[in-house]
């Protein structure tokens, strides 16, 4: 399968999930492809994502959250979608676009409710689910092919 070129990950408040995605897919395929995240009503980004993706040495501390209208570039080969909502946008967004769209439905962690080890426990089997679906959707190239 040929990898896209730019990969633009989506979700409500671009402070977990579509963050998550595009921090594991960078960390797959590093400049080989460019990736971008935003949410529909952007929110900083969640201290249990960052917790749960530095147990896999990846790092969010840095990610700042934006919105669909914040993005500065449009000209994506991908987008993916990870909410209802986000979907919506997507649609939206890329009416008059060549480019392709995708819906992930991803759990929403913060719904969760309980300790602070049940509620890590969700946002690793959110991480788990999308670094699953990113490796099978985005294969790390064999050795020796770049």
């Amino acid at each position: 399968m040929r990898l896209p070129g730019s990969v633009l990950f989506a979700c409500n408040h671009n402070a977990i999930r579509s963050p998550m995605a595009a921090a594991m897919l960078r960390q797959l395929h590093g400049r080989r492809i460019f990736v971008d995240s935003v949410g529909v009503r952007p929110l900083p980004v969640d201290p249990f994502a960052v917790a749960v993706m530095e147990e896999l040495g990846i790092g969010l501390r840095d990610h700042v959250s934006k919105s669909f209208e914040e993005l500065e570039d449009l000209s994506f080969d991908l987008v993916i979608s990870l909410t209802p909502e986000a979907q919506h946008s997507a649609v939206e967004l890329t009416r008059s676009m060549a480019c392709d769209v995708e819906y992930w439905p991803s759990f929403d962690a913060t719904a969760v409710e309980g300790s602070r080890s049940e509620i890590l426990a969700a946002y690793r089997s959110v991480r788990d689910a999308l670094w699953r679906r990113v490796q099978e959707r985005f294969p790390p190239a064999p050795l020796g092919h770049v």
